[in-house]
């Protein structure tokens, strides 16, 4: 078992199935530690939501169903009207796991992108200190430059916001493993969490890819886990096989497709509109799918 697998196997298995319930009072997704030691909550709520007033009040529901890892990409455009409900929401910075993101993956070469990555998360803070935030717990590259110069241009900017304690933890998005390496090759500070399409209805090469990972000490974090980015991958006949194993353990297709991700390892952010899916999301550590659900689940794609 690797050093990442013995860190989050515990976690998802039964040593916190009877603690961790849906309430308004604690923080309820259990945590991996990452490989920088960080602590990262494994469910997060991602606002694809492209207005401020919007995600205001959506993340204002998230707090109060009990979501603290959030994150507001760059692309959605709604960092400001997500951090003024932090701030209004009255709950300390220090339980609050916030990831930024920043997206310059169109500009080549070292320098371009370097620039490019540095006015983004400066733009970051700006965005995030309507609601009071002067660091982030995670930056992450949306998508990497097109090719290895520009790749170690994005991620040299990123350890300068690192250097200068505005943010804990650097991560990326969409990067294939070549990709992944060309950082790793010249990084002072490594990617901790690559996010990446991954769901019951897609999850192309997937023990290759998290082996991959493992092998880089990298956590693979879904988007998409519920399939609404993947062009209609998740249809009808997927959600009723997850819908039948779900009556055995009282859950919806939802939840069933949710821990799977969990308990292949991998974290997830959601990215629901519709607050009364929020605590469902959330609503994952009462039960263990059994080997033969894994295996069903793992044929669907």
């Amino acid at each position: 078992m690797s050093r990442r697998e013995a860190i989050l196997q515990p976690v998802l298995t039964s040593t916190l199935l009877s603690t961790v319930t849906t309430t308004t009072t604690n923080t309820i997704s259990p945590t991996v530690t990452l490989a920088d030691q960080t602590t990262f909550p494994v469910c997060s709520f991602g606002l694809q939501i492209y207005n401020d007033q919007t995600a205001y009040q959506l993340t204002r529901t998230a707090l109060k169903v009990g979501y603290r890892n959030f994150f507001a990409s760059v692309l959605a455009g709604n960092q400001k009207g997500f951090a003024e409900a932090i701030r209004d929401s009255g709950i300390p910075r220090d339980e609050l796991y916030i990831c930024g993101s920043v997206v310059s993956n169109r500009v080549p070469g070292f320098d371009a992108a370097y620039q490019a990555t540095s006015k983004g998360w400066q733009r970051n803070l700006i965005e995030f200190a309507y609601g009071n935030i002067d660091y982030l717990d995670q930056i992450m590259l949306d998508y990497p430059g097109p090719d290895v110069a520009s790749i170690q241009g994005q991620w040299k900017a990123f350890e300068e916001m690192h250097q200068q304690q505005k943010v804990k933890s650097l991560s990326v998005s969409n990067f294939s493993t070549k990709q992944l390496d060309a950082v790793l090759a010249k990084a002072q500070v490594q990617p901790v969490v690559n996010q990446l399409p991954f769901s019951v209805a897609y999850h192309p090469n997937m023990e290759q890819v998290l082996a991959e990972h493992r092998a880089r000490d990298i956590l693979v974090q879904a988007w998409a886990p519920l399939g609404k980015s993947l062009g209609g991958r998740f249809n009808a006949a997927i959600r009723q096989k997850c819908a039948v194993i779900g009556k055995q353990y009282n859950k919806t297709w939802a939840q069933v497709a949710l821990r799977w991700i969990l308990q292949k390892g991998v974290t997830f952010t959601t990215q629901s509109q519709n607050p009364e899916h929020f605590a469902q999301d959330l609503d994952l550590f009462d039960f263990v799918l059994s080997d033969s659900d894994m295996a069903v689940l793992d044929s669907l794609a």
